[in-house]
């Protein structure tokens, strides 16, 4: 059955993956996104299809449409931008999940949160299962994404348990392809741009943290399973690549996958940056089918691919 979707942050670099994938499947798709970290050049391809729509709206405000779901990706995913403005960054993981339940409430519709690993903080547990209740501080430079999503977290299952509205909460484990930001400090695009402009890549602490790299097409289908299932299944629920990297090999494997001549160089460790971070995702293989099936290798040569064209528009464009 083809539906009206509304997808918030759909201009960001998972949102506009989720409104194509929906549009191709003939659904009809409102992108709302107030371009502080979304783009429209992610959306642009999008833009001549009949059934995609396109509204600049903050989610912080209220917002009175007609949508059969809603996808709440609404929020800067990366330190560099939630850290700019911490305060708004909380806002909007916790007034934008307020005013879309409230959405979701009046029109009747299901709701899914994309939710985030960081709610596990820097994990005692390895590696995280949804049952685990983590490991965050909720005063350091990184809370105000941590515990924004926390809270976001509580309403929904607030909203669920008290007004029996339809949810899905997905904890969103690190995630890279095309459409990223090139400069939205995350380790994969910062290690795939200082390696196309033959600059120094930049290594944090010793190297030795490890992270769980999950392509976005793999993400989207996750999502996307997710929002279908059976309404009993609220999650929380994992979604990511339980395949474990240090950042040292990340670093390696970027220079030689890019040809690039960069030396890796070392600096200190960011503060309350996870040491280790790797999904248990039992429970999304039992409850939803789905495990990722891109390996790394693969999604990273994508994701190179696409940002060395960027660079090449950005040079004849700049």
């Amino acid at each position: 059955m083809k539906k009206r979707i509304l997808i918030t942050g759909g201009a960001g670099f998972l949102g506009s993956h989720l409104c194509g994938r929906l549009l191709a499947e003939g659904h009809e798709v409102l992108c709302v996104d107030n371009f502080y970290t979304g783009s429209r050049a992610n959306i642009a391809p999008l833009l001549p299809n009949p059934r995609f729509e396109v509204m600049r709206h903050d989610v912080c405000f209220p917002l009175y449409v007609e949508v059969d779901e809603i996808y709440n990706l609404a929020c800067p995913a990366s330190p560099i931008h939630y850290q700019f403005d911490p305060v708004q960054t909380t806002k909007t993981s916790v007034h934008g999940a307020i005013n879309m339940l409230g959405l979701a409430k009046r029109i009747k519709a299901g709701i899914l949160q994309a939710s985030t690993s960081e709610v596990y903080g820097d994990p005692e547990v390895h590696p995280q299962p949804e049952n685990y209740w983590g490991n965050v501080n909720p005063i350091g430079l990184r809370s105000c994404y941590d515990e924004g999503k926390r809270c976001a977290e509580t309403l929904f299952f607030d909203y669920h348990r008290q007004h029996g509205l339809r949810i899905k909460v997905a904890r969103i484990f690190n995630t890279y392809g095309p459409h990223m930001h090139p400069n939205d400090g995350r380790v994969v695009s910062n290690f795939i741009m200082q390696a196309l402009k033959g600059e120094d890549i930049t290594v944090y602490g010793d190297g030795g943290q490890s992270r769980s790299f999950c392509y976005v097409d793999d993400m989207v289908e996750g999502l996307i399973r997710l929002m279908r299932s059976p309404d009993e299944f609220t999650g929380p629920v994992n979604l990511g690549n339980p395949v474990e990297f240090t950042i040292l090999e990340l670093a390696e494997k970027t220079i030689k996958m890019t040809g690039s001549g960069s030396r890796i160089v070392f600096g200190p460790l960011p503060s309350d940056d996870p040491r280790q971070r790797q999904p248990d995702i039992a429970l999304a293989k039992n409850a939803l089918g789905w495990g990722p099936k891109v390996p790394l290798d693969e999604g990273l040569k994508k994701t190179i691919e696409y940002f060395r064209t960027d660079m090449e528009i950005r040079a004849l464009y700049p």
